[in-house]
């Protein structure tokens, strides 16, 4: 739209007058060594961000406008298929293949790896704009991008009009000075589009989600600020592309040299270091590519030690007691994993689970066997949450259980028992067992259920019977569905291959994924 006005003002009355470049003030004007490296530093970052970005959208490629996430109801896609509706179609079935040309790492279901080059880049780009902008105030350069005027808006327009109609305005030098657009170009960038990439990844996390309820309402819910998360990496994917055909059609040789090698000369120094400086980020594009097949579990632990240590200290003490009212139940709650193919579990299902004892052991002092009905007696809590999946789908319903509290105060876990682990009658998307750990800590919570009800009805076999776990403060695979047993240990690393659960070790997936 403001393309076609801009060629109907151009029809009608030819192009506008241009006022003079925005000066900056006294000091602000060069590039000085910080800024070229925050610049170099930030480029790459981003790259890295938008293409992880891609796998993890591939994982459920549909955007909704409400957190129902209903087939059909989402406002863009990006799959050819329609949910089929005479058959079981898991969130598992609907994830898409994307070529790793245009995605880190790329293929299918490799959302674990993605997130941790996601939010391994997200951390460091944050701590590169923290400083760029501290030091942007502090040594006075902030004049180059905050405008300080309000007719720097018909100017920037006036000069879109030139872009707009294929004509090239006239280019101030950018070592002293912006034009108008530029400037509320850059200034949008750092000071807008940066902020609300930050604070819309943080409203799709269960633990903030669970804790505040206000503030992904800010962003219209959970399903408007991954929306808007995606139209912000739009943004940045479309400002890179302007942003350097124009610094080729304006003067390549001089621009290059003012961000390169900060002078205002044209020497063919800027270019050919630039050349290296791209050359040096397309060999860092293709080593995270290499590490991710060949060496993802020394990724998972690099992420671990940084990206978990600081959600585990920030993230994981917030209690979730967020909840809905029943008119926000989802219409439709999307299932996920493979039903059990054990004798055990279809003979369970026949009998509808007359027969199932729950077994929980471990280091406890009283371990018991206790049928569905008996889980029942122990008490039962009802809630209805906001569930948050990893592939990005979200959902509300009805849960209604056993709070995990009285379980552990029935079992009377001893001092170094510290995990709890799930076991399940199904498997894991690659064979063998499926299991889940969760820390001691966060089995307490109040909203931590042993769930045997769904919406008011008993938990049917897609979501979970006879029980499922419900950890409102983090993500969906950590809600292990068709339990069998449960054990108390020490330590997540005596279970499996020691890394969490069947999806931490085979998908390299988050310990305790609290965004």
């Amino acid at each position: 739209m403001p393309i076609i006005i801009a060629w109907i003002q151009y029809g009608v009355s030819g192009l506008p007058a241009l006022a003079d470049p925005v000066r900056t003030f006294p000091g602000s004007s060069g590039f000085p060594l910080w800024l070229r490296m925050a610049h170099y530093i930030s480029f790459v970052l981003t790259l890295l961000l938008i293409r992880s970005g891609l796998s993890i959208l591939a994982d459920h490629p549909r955007l909704y406008r409400d957190q129902d996430c209903t087939p059909g109801s989402e406002w863009i896609r990006f799959t050819p298929l329609t949910v089929p509706t005479d058959r079981v179609w898991t969130a598992k079935d609907d994830a898409r293949y994307i070529s790793p040309l245009w995605s880190l790492p790329g293929y299918r279901h490799t959302v674990g790896v993605a997130r941790h080059w996601h939010f391994l880049s997200v951390l460091f780009w944050v701590l590169t704009g923290v400083v760029y902008v501290a030091l942007l105030f502090v040594q006075g350069h902030w004049a180059r991008l905050v405008p300080t005027y309000w007719g720097i808006l018909s100017d920037a327009w006036n000069i879109f009009v030139h872009y707009a109609t294929f004509h090239l305005p006239p280019e101030p030098d950018g070592f002293v000075a912006y034009q108008a657009l530029q400037q509320l170009t850059y200034f949008a960038v750092v000071f807008i589009m940066a902020p609300l990439s930050i604070l819309s990844g943080l409203a799709m996390s269960p633990a903030l989600d669970g804790h505040f309820a206000w503030y992904p309402r800010l962003f219209g819910g959970r399903q408007g600020a991954r929306s808007l998360h995606f139209l912000l990496m739009v943004g940045f994917s479309a400002f890179l592309v302007i942003h350097v055909a124009l610094v080729v059609a304006t003067g390549f040789v001089q621009n290059m040299n003012h961000i390169v090698m900060g002078t205002d000369t044209g020497g063919p120094a800027g270019w050919m270091l630039g050349l290296v400086g791209v050359t040096a980020a397309l060999a860092v594009l293709f080593a995270a590519y290499w590490v991710s097949w060949h060496r993802p579990r020394a990724l998972q632990l690099a992420a671990r030690r940084t990206v978990g240590a600081l959600t585990l200290r920030t993230l994981d003490p917030l209690k979730p007691v967020a909840e809905f009212g029943r008119d926000d139940i989802s219409p439709h709650f999307w299932s996920n994993g493979k039903l059990p193919t054990s004798q055990d579990w279809q003979t369970l299902l026949a009998e509808d689970f007359g027969g199932f004892r729950l077994r929980v052991s471990g280091l406890v002092d009283h371990p018991v066997e206790l049928s569905l009905d008996e889980i029942v007696a122990l008490g039962q809590h009802n809630q209805i949450t906001l569930h948050h999946c990893i592939q990005g789908w979200s959902g509300v319903a009805e849960w209604g259980g056993l709070p995990m509290s009285a379980l552990i105060d029935l079992v009377r876990p001893r001092l170094e028992a510290q995990v709890v682990v799930f076991h399940s009658f199904g498997e894991g998307l690659y064979g063998g067992e499926y299991y889940e750990t969760l820390p001691l800590a966060d089995a307490l919570h109040p909203q931590c259920l042993l769930a045997y009800e769904m919406n008011g009805e008993r938990l049917g076999a897609d979501h979970g019977a006879p029980l499922r776990l419900r950890a409102e403060n983090q993500l969906g695979y950590k809600m292990i569905k068709w339990i069998s047993s449960i054990e108390f240990v020490v330590s997540e690393k005596e279970v499996g291959q020691g890394f969490g659960g069947a999806n931490e070790d085979h998908e390299y997936f988050d310990l305790v994924p609290t965004i």
